[in-house]
């Protein structure tokens, strides 16, 4: 059995956040994938079903962001996992928009949702890093990851969130590699074998071929006897 964590705030006024990302994905799995109705349970709305042949409860903890590890800790001991059965979906500043990795245990690096997990259950637990960018100052990073993803960012992260949910049972069969071939074929299709390949704008274009030299009055009369 497999406990996928999304993390997140609770509540409507939060829903669109970057910081949000992880609730978004897990939505994405439970609705592509069959999962039962979502009920609260261990302070936290969790959902039942199976990802390819694997038993897995979906969870999104109800805490708010900085004490998510209470829910994810009251789940893991109910069912009796193991933390390296746990799977932690969630954002990460310091991967470019769109982008997404797959890491086994590891520090929190600051992000409140993972500290708090570490608080409660170790760091022995395998996460899925969602980029949404960084603002550029850690000034700005709190208003950042609560503002609501743009329209912009629309496109990129609909490919993400599905390529996510394709993964899924990749994911939950701890193939990280198969998780993450799916995650690719959603935001970085391969290229139509009709496209024609961009030249490189380094390297000069090609020479044409050189005009062929006039033939002379006595080779054009040869020509006509071949």
């Amino acid at each position: 059995m497999k406990l996928i964590v999304g993390l997140g705030n609770p509540g409507a006024k939060y829903a669109g956040n970057r910081h949000n990302i992880g609730f978004m994905a897990v939505d994405r799995i439970a609705e592509d994938h069959g999962f039962s109705p979502w009920r609260a349970k261990f302070q936290g709305a969790l959902a039942e079903g199976r990802l390819g042949s694997v038993k897995t409860l979906l969870l999104k903890p109800d805490t708010f962001m900085n004490r998510s590890g209470q829910s994810v800790g009251e789940a893991m001991r109910f069912f009796k996992l193991d933390s390296t059965d746990v799977i932690v979906i969630h954002d990460e500043l310091d991967l470019a928009p769109g982008k997404a990795r797959v890491k086994a245990g590891g520090g929190h690096a600051g992000h409140n949702g993972l500290r708090s997990i570490h608080d409660h259950i170790g760091p022995h637990y395998d996460r899925v890093r969602l980029g949404i960018g960084h603002p550029g100052h850690k000034d700005r990073v709190a208003g950042y990851v609560l503002q609501d993803f743009a329209k912009a960012d629309q496109d990129w992260l609909d490919d993400l969130l599905r390529g996510i949910s394709d993964g899924a049972p990749h994911l939950a069969a701890d193939d990280g590699g198969k998780f993450m071939n799916a995650v690719a074929l959603r935001v970085a299709p391969p290229r139509s074998s009709t496209s024609k390949p961009k030249r490189d704008a380094a390297k000069p274009a090609p020479e044409p071929d050189p005009a062929p030299e006039p033939k002379s009055k006595m080779q054009q009369l040869l020509d006509k006897f071949r």
